[in-house]
């Protein structure tokens, strides 16, 4: 035995599986600085050991004390007293125990481990995973293989260390990397000391992968369900489907049962949702929602969707919806779908019907069911010109109104007389052919009738630019002037019906289309030119746009003739003729009202957009909105709206609303979430939400009061509160959604980062 000098700083022995010396043959130790290059798996790679002093013998134990430390294979183990058994690759370590391994950093009191084996045993010992940024402390951790570990009287959390805020107390843990599953025992979350949630059993993902098991609960309280509980059971039934059974009692209305199955394939994917509640204490009937939709590729070019959505009643959402998108549903879609897509063309067929949901207060007209729909869309270069070829037949059928099937083609050509990046000029010329045939609900005998109109269009322009400096900042400035001239006959349509038409909304994109209708029952008659013009401001270094213009207005050489029936909205009935309206403020001077629009980004915090619709005949502003975003940092955001549409325009559709809605820290960690939106014509709130949130190092508090409308005298509130253990779960109700839904721009304080795993109690 042969003991090294105490003076010597720092020794690295390579004991090899294979050495030729013998057992009793004495040590020879040597001095090694670098200790660089440390081979890495395999029971022949050799260990390396560092210490203030060591001693052994070949073949034999190695005792190493003063600031010990172990190396093989991509481990390291530290601690101020180890002994190493050569032949059996043992190894027991005293007082400030540290291993490391896989990212992986486990401290404790004792340690016994097989470095070939990697199955060992520490004793008080506090861990530090990978995954998550967790961390937690274990009576014993038991070592089996790589890195799999089972726990003993055990914590756990993600905050920080010296942080205890929230804390897992667990009788056992076991984490299997190989699963990439950890499953615990006797769990009880302790938050601030106080327990708040006990499960006898829970397992979970490691890395965020889908796992079955119970989800964290759900509840709170809304106007219409009362104080309200849901507790979600996932199914991870393959590793293409899975399933979702979620009860959710409400105090006022009783127990209902949420079932939601998806599955996901590489040529098809869809969900299958089934929600009832058999027995309403309120309505005193029996509720119920389904809904299915699916996406699939056929091959060769077909594809299919289907979408079928069906409620139990009229007012199924606005009692049992929580949010403002779902209680604002009125036309539920059922419908199947097949395409089909070449090099140059492309076919759809539909059936499509649909449930109409009424608001006893604001009724709507049902709408035609398509049995079938067949589409046709066609384009092919020509020699240098471009056809293009669009048709439709539908069948329109409805209960009261009347029946037709219709066929609308649409042939087209276009030929650029001039084409280049600065200037064009493309003139079009095509025929709009619409023939009906009459089926039930015929009471005046109308006969079959067609109607053929032309279409002839000519879109030009240029492209200017400029290079200019600002503040010392390089811009490229352009100019884009643009002239749109479409001619299109008279044709007397007034003996048409009308079963998808609709006058397009006035927009800088509709003044350069051809029809000012929308559907294929009116082709407006035209002898129009639009004039606009576009400047932007771009960034010389990359080409982001920073600034841009545009107004625009339309020029009628002749006053349009064709007109829309008015409708008159029935609960029952979708009405295809009436008394034609009156004329526009405009007609008489047959020029549109002017758009002008400014959007841009002033820096990368700010951003607006803004358009204007000015009426020149002395009518002034018919319609204008505004709105404007501020969110210099994650977290922080503050939206500013405003809308007005002069009656002018439609008196049904006036409006004066004002939308505020930001996220923004108070004091410390404490941050509002908000929103307001207001109708000023009505004298009452469309949207209220107001919250609060605190953000800790690991975990967030929300409060969160939301009030919305959800029929024409009718408001519902909902009450969220949640306490979101970071990288655990959710406890409470969830206001996430409602507020990035309500809050363009919200951001969860603590989203976790792409690719970061969270434990997710399950």
């Amino acid at each position: 035995m042969r003991r090294c000098p105490p003076l010597v700083l720092a020794f690295a022995l390579c004991v090899s599986a294979s050495s030729g010396y013998g057992d009793d043959e004495p040590l020879h130790l040597k001095l090694d600085r670098t200790l660089s290059a440390v081979p890495h798996g395999g029971e022949a790679a050799p260990a390396f050991i560092t210490a203030q002093s060591i001693e052994g013998q070949k073949g034999s134990r190695l005792e190493a004390t003063g600031n010990a430390e172990l190396r093989r294979g991509g481990q390291a183990i530290f601690a101020d007293h180890l002994l190493y058994q050569q032949d059996t690759r043992e190894v027991v370590a005293d007082r400030g125990v540290r291993i490391e391994q896989g990212g992986d950093v486990i401290t404790g009191l004792h340690l016994e481990y097989n470095l070939d084996s990697r199955v060992g045993d520490m004793t008080l010992a506090d861990y530090s995973l990978a995954e998550g940024h967790a961390r937690g402390r274990a009576e014993s951790l038991h070592m089996e293989g790589a890195a799999n570990y089972a726990l003993r009287k055990v914590t756990y959390t993600t905050c920080p260390a010296g942080n205890d805020d929230w804390m897992l107390n667990m009788g056992e843990l076991d984490i299997d990397r190989g699963t990439q599953i950890g499953t615990a025992h006797n769990a009880v979350i302790d938050f601030k000391g106080v327990p708040i949630l006990y499960s006898p059993w829970m397992d979970f993902p490691l890395k965020g992968q889908r796992k079955s098991g119970l989800l964290a609960p759900v509840y709170g309280t809304t106007t219409t369900g009362g104080t309200e509980l849901t507790v979600p059971l996932y199914l991870n039934l393959a590793p293409d489907y899975d399933a979702t059974i979620a009860p959710r009692y409400m105090a006022k209305r009783g127990l209902m049962l949420n079932d939601e199955f998806r599955y996901l394939t590489a040529d098809y994917n869809g969900v299958l949702q089934w929600d009832t509640l058999q027995h309403d204490m309120v309505s005193q009937t029996s509720r119920s929602h389904q809904a299915y939709q699916q996406r699939q590729n056929l091959g060769a070019g077909f594809s299919d969707t289907v979408d079928v959505n069906r409620v139990s009643d009229d007012a199924y959402y606005r009692d049992l919806a929580t949010t403002v998108a779902g209680t604002s549903q009125v036309n539920l879609v059922r419908e199947g779908v097949i395409n089909y897509s070449a090099d140059w063309w492309a076919a759809t067929t539909r059936v499509q019907s649909f449930q109409t949901l009424q608001d006893p207060l604001a009724p709507v007209a049902i709408p035609y069911r398509r049995t079938p729909q067949v589409l046709l869309t066609a384009q092919h270069d020509v020699g240098d010109a471009d056809a293009s070829f669009s048709g439709e037949f539908v069948n329109f059928s409805h209960p009261t109104a009347i029946n037709a099937r219709r066929l609308v083609l649409y042939p087209s050509v276009s030929y650029p007389l001039l084409y280049d990046p600065a200037y064009y000029v493309t003139p079009k010329i095509g025929v709009h052919t619409a023939g009906y045939v009459y089926g039930m609900n015929n009471p005046t005998g109308q006969p079959n009738t067609s109607v053929n109109v032309p279409i002839f269009s000519m879109d030009s322009g240029m492209v200017f630019e400029r290079d200019m400096t600002i503040a010392d900042r390089g811009l490229v400035q352009t100019l884009e002037p643009r002239a749109y001239y479409v001619y299109i006959p008279y044709r007397n349509q007034d003996m048409l019906p009308n079963f998808d038409s609709a006058l397009s909304t006035f927009s800088y994109s509709q003044i350069f289309s051809e029809n000012r209708f929308l559907g294929g029952d009116r082709v407006g008659d035209a002898n129009q030119v639009t004039l606009a013009g576009t400047s932007r401001f771009l960034d010389a270094a990359n080409g982001t746009e920073l600034l841009r213009l545009m107004v625009g207005q339309r020029f009628s050489f002749t006053t349009p003739r064709v007109t829309l029936p008015v409708p008159t909205v029935a609960s029952t009935t979708a009405t295809t003729t009436a008394p034609p309206p009156a004329p526009t403020p405009t007609a008489s001077t047959n020029k549109s009202d002017i758009l002008a629009g400014l959007s841009g980004r002033m820096s990368n915090a700010l951003s607006f957009d803004s358009l204007v619709q000015y009426n020149p005949s002395g009518l002034g502003t018919e319609m204008y909105s505004i709105s404007g975003r501020y969110q210099p940092e994650t977290g922080k955001v503050l939206n500013l709206g405003y809308r007005f549409t002069s009656p002018n325009l439609n008196p049904n559709l006036s409006m004066r609303q004002i939308d505020i809605s930001e996220q923004w820290p108070l004091y410390g960690r404490w941050h509002s979430v908000a929103r307001w939106n207001y109708s000023i014509l009505e004298k009452r709130m469309l949207e209220t939400l107001i919250g609060l949130e605190y953000n800790q190092a690991c975990w967030v508090a929300r409060i969160v009061v939301q009030r919305f409308t959800t029929a024409t005298q009718q408001v519902a509130s909902n009450f969220f509160v949640q306490l979101d253990l970071t990288g655990l779960a959710g406890i409470g109700s969830d206001p996430v959604e409602a507020l990035r839904r309500s809050v363009p721009g919200y951001t969860k304080l603590n989203q976790p980062a792409p690719g970061e795993s969270t434990l997710g109690l399950q």
